[in-house]
């Protein structure tokens, strides 16, 4: 009962520096059996490193690790990599030391639990690693790490390269599985989903907070600003006291040793202040309006090997639209942006562009980063300066509001980590002016904070914005139509962001069809053999009666207003409408499409039974 109630680890006086400031600066953290923890913080504060130390993987400065005696602890590293072998199932045996297992019975119970994890993952076991895409290795490393049934499981970005299908799987193996689990990402709504405490690497220091995301939000609101009054009182305090020693002979003369010591503290402790890291600054120039249309396709079909990604697809997109494009992995997002801004040309149908398109198209796999050229000649190639917003700015100066350093302004792109690419690649899309906006995966390695910065800027931009993101925050605070692939290449548009599409997409399984004519209603209600035998149709009663009267004038008020909020919505500057207002018409929307049905029924039926009681006469 004890060792249940003791922490599975503990760092006490944590000390780890790498540079100029540490990443973890006497930090303490207590993890407890059950506990899934969300570990948060800006990029390059050290969250990584700091798995790496609980793993055992890297060493202390100062301070101390305790581990629970015997403690298995599991591992998925933000980029992993897979052994070479025959198969994904051999590969997998071998990363995970499966064949190092000296009891026969324990070995083949590890590889069952191998091959159920893969198929529940999507994977096939007789893969070739070597041809595995990213997403596809992400999974097989995750079913490892879930078939191992660690005491303690680290994950880092677990939800990078999965699609929405593989995060919600995800979800529900943490949650309903019971492990300890700590994991570092940027989806807030996998935070939401999954974690019990949120703990915040923040300059050097472990922040803990109980609950999910949304009550980290709440409780951090509140700290910094109990943070900085106390700030701003230490600074007042400071200043008068550098006041008063400057006065010199009267501090000489009362000889306050005390408080003399004192201001060497004051300066030491403000000295060691660390200040948060700045944000970045975004600003993004939509040039010229592009025309009015800016793609229309015509029953497109595109197919790669007999397979159609694309079938039929016919869509008009018109300026100032936010299109956030979802499905699984391999669905063929990509081809279809490729397709509507003309990369890529389709098998069958046709795809019509627009005039004065400026397209700026961000590449998840980061194609445009030369990997041997400098982080300043990436962003301006020819000149020392950025033409930004309608003015100039020196290149260093820019790089700064992506958060480089001056002093990394000359170092190659193939020294910058996952988070810094992603920022330099959206520092030189948003150095030149565009009026279509085309965002590959562009959340991935980047933190909470910049992500949100980027959302208020897509927010604010008057231009189109096309969008492939498998984080659903982050599509319901920017797009505001939803192109969703249903299988078999085809397409499907909805209103409003991801929690949107949820709430309209088709159930699995449908209801059975209802009738919705009058002659069908009428041979429901005299079909013989139901009920009471040959029982003729009941009278209308005064309320049905009354009910049926006023439903045509129901159901016309409800297309008068369906017609009104999809004119509405259909105006070019319909986006700066707000979030809220988007999805709140996108909710009315679907919510009057189920009124009429149940209107149309309604009057079928009535009337069907008004109809035979004319033919048959009255009970």
């Amino acid at each position: 009962m004890l060792a249940r109630l003791m922490p599975l680890l503990t760092l006490a006086d944590a000390e780890l520096a790498f540079g100029l400031h540490p990443l973890l600066d006497r930090a303490n953290l207590s993890v407890r059996s059950g506990e899934r923890i969300g570990l948060i913080g800006r990029n390059g504060t050290g969250k990584s490193t700091l798995l790496r130390v609980i793993a055992g993987q890297l060493a202390l400065d100062g301070g101390e690790l305790r581990r629970r005696d015997g403690l298995r602890i599991g591992v998925v590293e933000q980029e992993p990599s897979l052994p070479p072998a025959a198969t994904l199932r051999e590969s997998l045996v071998i990363r995970g030391g499966l064949e190092r297992i000296a009891d026969e019975r324990a070995r083949w119970q590890a590889e069952s639990r191998l091959v159920e994890f893969l198929h529940r993952f999507g994977l096939d076991e007789q893969l070739q690693p070597g041809v595995a895409s990213g997403g596809e290795c992400k999974r097989a490393t995750l079913a490892l790490a879930l078939a191992l049934e660690p005491q303690l499981l680290l994950l880092d970005e677990p939800t990078n390269h999965l699609d929405i299908d593989g995060i919600r799987l995800l979800e529900d193996l943490l949650t309903k599985g019971g492990a300890t689990s700590i994991f570092v990402t940027h989806d807030r709504s996998f935070l939401d989903d999954v974690a019990t405490r949120i703990v915040e690497l923040d300059r050097g220091l472990l922040r803990s907070y109980p609950g999910n995301y949304a009550d980290y939000e709440r409780r951090k609101d509140e700290q910094l600003a109990a943070e900085a009054v106390a700030n701003r009182r230490f600074d007042k305090f400071w200043a008068q006291e550098e006041v008063w020693i400057r006065k010199g002979v009267e501090a000489r003369r009362t000889r306050n040793e005390g408080r003399v010591r004192r201001l060497e503290e004051l300066r030491e402790q403000r000295a060691a202040r660390r200040e948060r890291l700045g944000a970045m600054k975004l600003t993004l120039d939509a040039g010229e309006r592009s025309g009015k249309l800016v793609a229309e396709l015509e029953n497109v079909t595109k197919r790669y090997g007999g397979r159609a990604v694309v079938a039929g697809l016919s869509l008009r997109i018109m300026r100032g639209d936010r299109f956030g494009l979802i499905g699984p992995n391999g669905a063929g997002k990509s081809t279809l942006l490729k397709l509507i801004l003309g990369a890529l040309e389709p098998d069958e149908g046709s795809v019509r562009r627009g005039t004065n398109l400026q397209v700026a198209y961000f590449d998840q796999l980061r194609a445009q980063l030369d990997p041997e050229r400098s982080v300043a000649a990436t962003v301006s190639p020819t000149s020392d300066w950025v033409e930004v917003g309608g003015g100039r700015k020196h290149v260093i100066s820019y790089l700064g509001d992506f958060l480089f350093a001056p002093q990394r302004a000359e170092s190659p792109v193939r020294m910058l980590s996952g988070g810094e690419r992603n920022r330099l690649l959206l520092a030189m899309l948003f150095a030149r002016p565009a009026n279509v906006i085309v965002l590959d995966e562009p959340t991935n390695d980047l933190d909470i904070e910049s992500l949100e910065l980027l959302e208020a800027t897509l927010q604010e931009y008057p231009g189109t914005v096309l969008l492939v993101s498998h984080d659903r925050r982050f599509l319901d605070n920017v797009v505001t139509q939803t192109l969703a692939a249903e299988g078999g290449g085809r397409w499907k548009e909805y209103v409003g962001g991801y929690s949107d599409w949820l709430e309209q997409r088709p159930r699995t399984p449908d209801p059975p069809p209802r009738a919705t004519s009058t002659a069908a209603a009428a041979e429901r209600v005299n079909k013989p053999g139901e009920g009471r035998g040959e029982a003729k149709p009941a009278k209308l009663s005064y309320k049905e009666t009354r009910e049926l009267a006023q439903l045509p004038a129901q159901i016309e008020a409800l297309e008068v207003e369906q017609r009104a909020i999809n004119e509405r919505m259909s105006q070019s500057d319909y986006h700066k409408q707000g979030t809220a207002q988007i999805r709140a018409d996108g909710l009315r929307l679907a919510e009057i499409e189920q009124q009429l049905a149940a209107a149309f029924d309604r009057w079928a039926e009535l009337e069907a039974r008004a109809a035979a009681l004319k033919t048959n006469g009255p009970a």
